[in-house]
């Protein structure tokens, strides 16, 4: 493995970096594959064992270098504890993705509370917990990154109200983590994915009773880019290591949505447009 890459000689954790049945490849290990790929020693965690050693398979046999816990990202135990695989396997730790997520259909009213309690564990506490027992590490080696895997839930309705909640929370927390850490040389940015093709898309396709065809129909007719192109966990990813890198080195507390454009246009008027042939 070259040591030329984007993030050279750097340390990175990646959250959920397992791999979900289905098609597609999902944001954290298309994540950990391109930090490896660019450079970085990667430890990856994830609740699932099997899940966890397709991925670090997979950066293996590139020429990467990477280590898996298995672990649960709401426990402080397990989150301490990725960090100190860092510490104890490679000697620092420069990158952190928070990039766990679980989603539940619903709205206030039909949400349980155990649900909701659920969904703020998993997709918002689980930030606080990983990043509150990897920024003292970053701040020992002089700096480092922080890079939260949001939802286009966070800004606006999909029906999952209690995952959009945490989702836009975490939004609000990468700003109060990026100015009380600045000064330690710690950035902190969110990436906003929106409609892109997952094996986690065909799970939540089900979940609201929908046929994922049907749905990727429908975000190709109102998306801007949807007639050219489909988003993947890859675009994700690349957003994910720009934020690693030192190429965004002036930037913290930003959000970038990785959304094929949806969130420039209403729907019905992309839907119009859409529905009218392009100039020739």
């Amino acid at each position: 493995m070259t040591q030329t890459g984007r993030v050279a000689g750097k340390v990175a954790l990646v959250t959920g970096a397992g791999q979900v049945d289905g098609p597609g490849t999902g944001t954290g290990r298309a994540t950990a594959r391109l930090l490896a790929g660019h450079g970085a020693r990667v430890v990856i965690a994830d609740i699932d064992p099997e899940r966890i050693e397709v991925t670090r398979k997979e950066i293996a046999s590139s020429g990467g270098t990477a280590t898996a816990v298995v672990g649960d990202v709401t426990n402080v135990a397990d989150a301490e504890r990725f960090t100190r695989a860092a510490l104890d396997t490679y000697g620092r730790l420069d990158i952190l993705v928070n990039n766990v997520g679980v989603s539940v259909p619903g709205s206030v009213v039909s949400t349980p509370e155990s649900t909701w309690d659920q969904m703020l564990d998993v997709n918002l506490k689980s930030v606080y917990l990983c990043s509150r027992a990897a920024i003292p590490a970053m701040a020992a080696s002089g700096g480092g990154s922080i890079v939260n895997i949001s939802s286009i839930g966070a800004l606006r309705a999909i029906g999952f109200a209690a995952y959009s909640a945490a989702k836009g929370g975490m939004i609000s927390l990468t700003q109060e983590m990026a100015a009380a850490h600045g000064h330690q040389g710690i950035r902190v940015n969110v990436v906003v994915p929106g409609s892109i093709q997952t094996p986690r898309a065909g799970h939540a396709a089900d979940k609201l009773g929908e046929d994922i065809e049907e749905v990727k129909r429908r975000a190709a007719a109102v998306i801007p880019l949807g007639r050219v192109t489909t988003g993947t966990g890859w675009d994700i990813g690349y957003a994910a290591l720009f934020f690693a890198s030192d190429e965004s080195q002036w930037i913290t507390g930003q959000v970038l949505s990785a959304d094929g454009g949806s969130g420039v246009t209403l729907p019905a008027v992309a839907l119009a447009g859409a529905l009218k042939e392009p100039p020739a």
